[in-house]
């Protein structure tokens, strides 16, 4: 197992910006600063998104479903973050409006396999675009090498937070 070190976040030394308040001890935090970024990109999203009455974590639920499709709801609930109840009754909502199935596992008849319909594919293509649109304003800030290093730098961090670099 490797030793791990607590690293202090030197961007307490970073000036905020004009206007600003001064994070004080919390901007020593990487989680508050992540929080900050989605809780905005959250409600941009969904205000967006407000007339559809899309339920917290349906549309990143049915994302992950489509893209692994044979999924278990135990793999869905640990990647997406969630409590397995509140996983289920996301999987109900989601059967219940025709965007996903849940079929018994070929391989193990104990477990559901995942899958998005074509309604449900069709539905993420809207709501991908309702998303690249409100997320914007954010990516513009970034060059497309440094997006994708904060990509590879949050994948590194979630696996990290998961215990799986033990």
């Amino acid at each position: 197992m490797r030793e791990r070190k607590i690293v202090k976040n030197p961007s307490r030394a970073v000036a905020p910006r004009p206007g600003a308040l001064n994070l004080g001890r919390l901007g020593e935090f990487v989680g508050f600063r992540l929080r900050r970024v989605q809780n905005q990109l959250s409600k941009d999203f969904a205000s967006a998104t407000a007339d559809r009455g899309l339920r917290a974590g349906l549309f990143s639920s049915l994302s992950l479903i489509a893209a692994n499709p044979g999924l278990s709801q135990n793999e869905l609930s640990r990647e997406i973050g969630l409590d397995k109840s509140v996983t289920v009754a996301i999987v109900d909502e989601l059967e219940r409006s025709g965007w996903a199935v849940r079929e018994r596992s070929e391989t193990d008849r104990r477990r559901h396999a995942l899958h998005a319909t074509a309604a449900g594919e069709a539905y993420l293509e809207e709501l991908f675009g309702i998303l690249e649109q409100t997320e914007n304003a954010v990516l513009h800030q970034l060059s497309p090498a440094e997006l994708l290093l904060l990509s590879e730098l949050l994948d590194r961090m979630y696996a990290a937070a998961l215990h799986e670099d033990s």
